[in-house]
């Protein structure tokens, strides 16, 4: 039976939960110093979710990241933290080949964080210069993914108690803590509760908040100022990616979603930093797809 890119999707997450990306030595890295003046002048639009171009950052991070740079993007999130290191860096090393490229640690998705390894994660986030630790999925093990598409075993109490004990912890080391949604999120449960809104609910906005993922809330068929309107300021970061017309991933700007009725909406969503991503380009480079969807941002409005 073909796969969905769907379940390609769910299946690629599972995998990339704890993975190490390799960090190696960039070929052109001598040429970097003379050109970050150029890039900290040019105009910087949002940020960039690495898992858009995960392959390139496990094959050269530093290389990579300079296009990320000379794309346009002023920040990053992580999505590449294993044994200590952030792409093969320590903290320190990472914050510091950010810095000299213009670009700030804004936030890491951090998937295979446990009670356990929180302090020790936390503290790496910490030293990292980041201001935002986000689950990226329900964490320990309750993460779903198959052929019908991804969901949670366990129940909503137990995830709301980690949410919260993390959150607890992030707080008192000076980060925040976010809980990055699919699509299954919004869809009733068995009980019939729509586990966004039992989040919500059921968290203190001091301690957890919410990465809305535009793409995903929509392939739910949920109306994200619905949402702003019902637990406004909640959502304190979006993940920007468009839907074609088949439904699948594209470019900020060449699909079907109307972002900018939901730009204007981002006051009361309480957004306070944006990430294009965009999980599969499918025949598209990655490093290329980013430089459209910067494009893109800039013609709906983002700044």
């Amino acid at each position: 039976m073909k796969k969905s890119p769907i379940w390609n999707l769910a299946l690629a997450i599972t995998l990339s939960l704890g993975v190490t990306a390799c960090g190696s030595s960039s070929s052109n890295e001598e040429n970097i110093e003379a050109e970050v003046i150029e890039n900290k002048e040019q105009e910087r639009i949002g940020g960039l979710a690495l898992y858009t171009v995960r392959d390139a950052m496990s094959e050269d991070p530093k290389a990579t990241l300079q296009k990320v740079a000379e794309a346009g993007y002023a920040y990053i999130e992580a999505a590449g933290y294993a044994d200590g290191k952030f792409y093969g860096m320590e903290p320190t090393e990472f914050k510091s080949y950010l810095e000299s490229l213009g670009l700030e640690p804004k936030s890491t998705h951090m998937g295979g964080v446990t009670l356990e390894n929180a302090d020790e994660q936390i503290a790496a986030t910490k030293a990292a210069g980041f201001e935002y630790f986000v689950i990226p999925v329900p964490p320990m093990g309750m993460f779903t993914a198959g052929p019908e598409g991804m969901g949670m075993k366990g129940t909503k109490e137990e995830l709301v108690t980690i949410l919260t004990t993390l959150g607890e912890k992030c707080s008192e080391a000076g980060l925040k803590l976010l809980y990055h949604n699919h699509d299954f999120e919004f869809k009733p449960m068995e009980d019939g509760t729509i586990l966004t809104d039992y989040i919500l609910e059921n968290t203190d906005p001091a301690h957890v908040n919410y990465q809305m993922d535009l793409f995903w809330v929509t392939k739910a068929e949920a109306d994200p100022l619905a949402y702003f309107e019902k637990y406004p300021g909640r959502f304190k970061a979006w993940h920007v990616k468009d839907m074609n017309d088949e439904g699948n991933f594209a470019p900020v700007g060449t699909g079907n979603i109307d972002f900018a009725r939901i730009l204007a909406q981002k006051d009361q969503s309480g957004m306070e930093y944006f990430l294009v991503e965009q999980d599969n380009t499918f025949d598209l480079d990655p490093l290329e797809a980013i430089k459209i969807s910067q494009e893109g941002l800039k013609k709906i409005g983002f700044q």
